[in-house]
């Protein structure tokens, strides 16, 4: 990502990478927008800017919440937050946004993001997302980067997208980056369907984890970590009361396994190691 955003930018000023999840159709177990949000809080993001364009929402849908702030109650309407951190060991500033996926006017809405990408100088973009899958809850969350963009794909070593079908507004916003000519990628992961209820926090820990791969930051995520073991040995005790589950999980692991055991006995361990050392590695004066 340093080489892309440099090679784009042509700048000598710190590059902006742009990262973007949104709630609603894009997000299976809420784990797109919960690896954004944490991440951003991680790393002491603040708000910039809010979009709250009322005429993007349909509020029976995306209903606004009543909360309490400092002892008052207080209206929050569904909106886009804009949040920038300057992250010390890392070689990027960047912009998170999080948001509710609109329900009108979606050109508008992407043509409005996008405008603010090229207002705060962003020289790359990452939509973030998580889809349902048939994969298994007992197996490492598959999570993986496309780009419609070749040169994009071949810095990266990323792979075309093959998806056809309905898009939510993460789809659209990656190929209306492409065709702006703004260098994207998407990161996705595959959450199990038969428990795709929010929180999914394996795949939250998935995202967070390919996130740092590709922003070059190392977090403590031990809390999420210890979040998706729970969930993981919830799910089983799930599993075990249902034989018809069960016996539906033990087929998932089987194809599971037969397809991507080889990659993940050494691609998946190669990272893993990396990031130990990235955490061993002292800071930087």
């Amino acid at each position: 990502m340093r080489r892309l955003s440099a090679a784009e930018g042509g700048s000598p000023r710190r590059p902006t990478v742009m990262v973007m999840a949104f709630e609603g159709w894009n997000d299976a177990g809420g784990a797109a927008s919960a690896a954004v949000r944490a991440i951003a809080q991680a790393l002491n993001a603040e708000v910039v800017e809010k979009l709250t364009d009322e005429e993007y929402y349909d509020f029976q849908f995306s209903r606004p919440k009543v909360v309490r702030n400092a002892g008052h109650r207080e209206i929050v309407w569904p909106s886009t937050t804009i949040l920038k951190a300057s992250p010390a060991r890392s070689e990027f500033d960047v912009l998170f946004v999080h948001g509710v996926e609109p329900s009108f006017r979606w050109q508008s809405y992407t043509a409005d993001l996008l405008t603010k990408a090229a207002e705060y100088s962003a020289d790359a973009v990452v939509l973030v997302g998580a889809l349902l899958a048939d994969v298994p809850h007992t197996r490492p969350i598959p999570a993986s980067f496309s780009s419609e963009d070749e040169s994009v794909r071949e810095e990266l070593d990323v792979e075309e997208p093959t998806y056809e079908g309905p898009v939510g507004i993460v789809g659209v916003l990656a190929h209306t980056a492409y065709q702006a000519g703004i260098p994207s990628v998407s990161l996705w992961a595959a959450v199990p369907h038969y428990v795709g209820q929010a929180p999914s926090p394996k795949a939250q820990l998935a995202l967070m984890r390919k996130l740092e791969e590709i922003l070059g930051i190392s977090l403590e995520t031990s809390e999420v970590a210890d979040d998706a073991a729970a969930w993981e040995r919830g799910v089983d005790e799930l599993a075990e009361e249902d034989a018809e589950i069960a016996d539906y999980v033990k087929r998932l692991e089987e194809a599971t396994d037969t397809t991507n055991l080889p990659e993940a006995s050494g691609e998946a361990i190669a990272e893993e190691f990396e990031r130990y050392l990235r955490r061993r590695r002292p800071p930087q004066d």
